[in-house]
């Protein structure tokens, strides 16, 4: 056997185990929270943009300025 093989056996072995799922979830889940984290970070931007630009606009049309 080759070193590759002997290899990937014993990635399926340690993977096919019940720790090792766990850990692919686990990893999976890690990889979801840090996208989620950063797609909120922008979403918090621009929302912010918007309510100070909305409240803007408020207030100049209610002084007739817009």
């Amino acid at each position: 056997m080759s070193l590759v093989s002997l290899l990937g056996l014993a990635q399926a072995e340690l993977l096919g185990t019940q720790l090792g799922q766990l850990l692919i979830v686990l990893i999976g889940m890690l990889i979801v929270m840090i996208v989620g984290r950063i797609v909120l970070k922008i979403a918090w931007r621009l929302v912010t943009i918007a309510v100070v630009v909305v409240g803007a606009a408020l207030l100049l049309s209610t002084f007739g300025l817009l």
